[in-house]
């Protein structure tokens, strides 16, 4: 690694790259309603544009994750840029949902080469003194492109159509990849020379997939609504069994994984570091109750309130704003005050925000969700930044690359579950239809439903929160321990 490496531009182009997978999510969310009216999508389609992304993001974190501790994180973030830009353009000339969701697959990609490596060269940059305060503003950067995605999301929706949206992106990627070549210098390989655990990667991605397959296969049943196909009948009756195969395959994973030399994942992690575990447990629930609240909102403001694309937008912008505007604060807090106090704090807020949109209705007042999205965003912004910190500390540095793998895939776990969570909601209430008017109080129970459930979902959360313990008394030298 470069030790003359300029700290300020590392930051500002990791920021950057961070900023543009959540501006394209929260862009799309609230391009959704006119993606579906073009495309005939029904609701539980529309809920597969997020988890075929998700799905495909956190099966690949980890092993790209380490397979660039080993070759190289900048060449891994160098690429998943140019990846994410050309999935980008695919996705503006799509024409038909096949293809869509398709690309959404290769913006999946894209986005677990840029999220696998990112957070591990600012890890590897900063050190702890300045640890927090760097993943503090680089948290900020991403709730800021969530910020914008909305507003800026919505006009171009309405003025220009949704393919304005991606075509977006392009110019904003091959700026990034110029700035990547001309600032961005030395390379960060701490585990070069190791083997790459394939056959590991391979078991690991079919884990994966087979669990959360199997469970979105549980939200696209349309439990006896209408006559199904042949291909849905087999789709149904396979696909639960897949859960409990994917069980069997993550036992099989940890068996391999406890015996190999250079495993993608050290399990040693997990068993003797609490801190690490334990936070990334966190991260799981806090997404998993988190991430479809934008989708939901989305939904609700413009087919029950019948606002415009970008009116909805303005009004999902109180929540990310609030996120980064106090995520630096939080993160720089993290450097002085334990993470496990922070974050549980932000855990307690988004439970409490969740908790009151259970009570969406058709009438109810816009500044109730305004207020309520401003609890979440304040919630979230404590919890995050001091949580990766509390998990890029607790590792070695050649372990930064996994660490940054494993924490992102929680939170893409995590924000499938809830989408999934959510379309379950759609499957068992609504089925496989068109969300149209007659169908608008089956959504407000869908909606409604499934807040509680997040509520639920967070309030657990704050017990593994709490149950980490104290950063400083649990951190792990993880190679004595392996």
């Amino acid at each position: 690694m470069d030790r003359a490496v300029n700290k300020g531009a590392v930051l500002v182009i990791i920021a950057l790259s961070s900023f543009l997978p959540p501006f394209a999510i929260s862009s799309i969310n609230i391009a959704l309603p006119s993606i579906a009216k073009e495309f005939a999508m029904d609701a539980i389609s529309q809920g597969w544009v997020s988890i075929t992304y998700l799905l495909t993001s956190a099966m690949l974190l980890i092993p790209l994750g380490r397979f660039a501790d080993i070759h190289g994180r900048k060449k891994m973030f160098i690429f998943g840029t140019a990846v994410f830009t050309v999935s980008s353009f695919l996705l503006a000339i799509s024409t038909s949902t096949a293809l869509f969701i398709s690309f959404r697959v290769l913006q999946g990609i894209g986005s677990a080469m840029l999220f696998g490596t990112g957070v591990a060269i600012l890890t590897s940059v900063f050190h702890s003194g300045e640890k927090g305060k760097a993943l503090g503003i680089n948290t900020a950067a991403v709730y800021l492109g969530l910020s914008l995605g909305p507003v800026i999301g919505g006009f171009l929706t309405e003025q220009f159509g949704w393919r304005s949206i991606f075509l977006l992106n392009v110019p904003s990627g091959l700026t990034m990849i110029c700035l990547m070549h001309w600032r961005l210098k030395g390379e960060w390989a701490d585990s070069k020379g190791e083997k790459f655990d394939l056959i590991g990667s391979m078991i690991y991605c079919f884990m994966l997939v087979a669990i959360m397959y199997g469970f979105s296969s549980l939200s696209t049943s349309k439990f006896g609504l209408g006559s199904e196909t042949l291909q849905e009948i087999l789709f149904n009756m396979t696909g639960p069994w897949l859960i409990p195969v994917g069980v069997v395959a993550i036992l099989a994973f940890v068996k391999w994984e406890t015996k190999v030399t250079s495993p993608i994942l050290n399990i040693h992690i997990f068993r003797n570091n609490t801190v690490f575990a334990f936070s990334n447990l966190a991260a799981l629930i806090n997404y998993s109750a988190t991430n479809a609240v934008t989708f939901l909102l989305s939904l609700y403001l413009q087919y029950i309130k019948g606002f415009s694309p970008q009116s909805a937008g303005l009004v999902l912008l109180s929540q990310p704003v609030m996120q980064a505007i106090f995520s630096p604060l939080a993160g720089r807090l993290s450097d002085k005050i334990e993470a496990r106090i922070i974050s549980s704090a932000g855990m307690t807020c988004t439970a409490i925000g969740l908790s009151c949109l259970a009570f969406l209705n058709s009438v109810t007042p816009l500044e109730f969700i305004v207020t309520s999205l401003i609890l979440l965003g304040f919630g979230f912004a404590l919890f995050s930044s001091p949580n990766t910190n509390a998990v890029m500390s607790s590792v070695e540095k050649r372990f930064y690359g996994v660490a940054s793998g494993t924490i992102a895939t929680m939170r893409h776990i995590g924000q499938m579950m809830s989408m999934i969570i959510a379309t379950t909601m759609f499957a068992i209430y609504i089925g496989e239809t068109q969300i149209t008017p007659e169908y608008y109080p089956l959504f407000l129970i869908s909606a409604q439903t499934a807040f509680k459930i997040f509520a639920a979902l967070c309030f657990t959360g704050i017990f593994a929160s709490l149950a980490r313990g104290n950063a400083s008394l649990n951190k792990q030298n993880l190679g004595n321990a392996a």
